[in-house]
């Protein structure tokens, strides 16, 4: 640099830097200097946090086998003792009695089922004895002229091939026809029309004639005989 002095000389004076310049440095020895002080700046907090977790997890492990444990005693103390001896003859007992019981329930079934079905069986019986009887009753009286035709000897040619088959079909229907002379006197099966006196051929009142035969569909009375007695002597 060239400083004028008052006489008007040049002179040259040489300036001296009152500071030294930095010196550049090298870019790869700059960058591992930044890595290096990067790395030491992260490791203390990555150190940490990792120590951190393994404390907590040591602790973690360490309460749940402590509190396992624990949770091991409180069940072992509250358990109770368990002495009781077990009576099996007591136990064979009480299955004895419940299939004693069991077995008298199903005998009162079973006899109440059957005594159902004797009712139904029974039932059905009478129905079809009413329908029978209220079928039947008015041709009774066509079964007495039929009787008393064959009596005097009118039933003959067509007119017995049709009474004969009248005949066979009232007894498929179940009537039965009943009465005849000697037999012994039923004040539930027979009427009484009149007393012909003593008969020294009977030992108790009986039928000495019939009026009209009687006629039944089972145990059923469609109409008791009519008939005359005697007694013995």
């Amino acid at each position: 640099m060239t400083k004028r002095r008052p006489g008007g000389a040049e002179e040259a004076v040489e300036e001296t830097a009152s500071e030294t310049p930095p010196s550049e440095t090298d870019p790869e020895t700059k960058a591992g200097e930044e890595l290096t002080e990067d790395s030491e700046a992260d490791a203390p907090e990555g150190d940490a946090a990792d120590s951190d977790d393994a404390a907590e997890a040591g602790s973690d492990e360490d309460g749940s086998a402590e509190a396992a444990e624990n949770e091991a005693e409180v069940v072992a103390e509250d358990a109770p003792e368990d002495d009781t001896e077990v009576d099996f003859g007591d136990a064979a007992d009480e299955i004895d009695k419940r299939v004693a019981e069991l077995t008298t329930d199903l005998q009162r079934l079973q006899a109440e089922y059957v005594n159902y079905k004797r009712r139904v069986d029974r039932d059905r019986e009478l129905v079809s004895q009413n329908a029978t009887y209220k079928v039947l009753t008015p041709i009774v009286e066509v079964l007495d002229t039929i009787d008393r035709a064959r009596e005097h000897g009118e039933v003959e040619g067509g007119f017995k091939a049709v009474a004969d088959q009248l005949e066979k079909i009232v007894t498929n229907l179940g009537l039965k026809k009943f009465a005849e002379p000697g037999d012994v006197f039923d004040p539930n099966l027979h009427e009484a029309l009149s007393h012909m006196g003593t008969d020294p051929e009977v030992e108790e009142t009986s039928v000495k004639l019939v009026a009209k035969a009687g006629y039944m569909i089972g145990d059923r009375v469609v109409r008791a005989a009519q008939v005359l007695v005697v007694d013995p002597e």
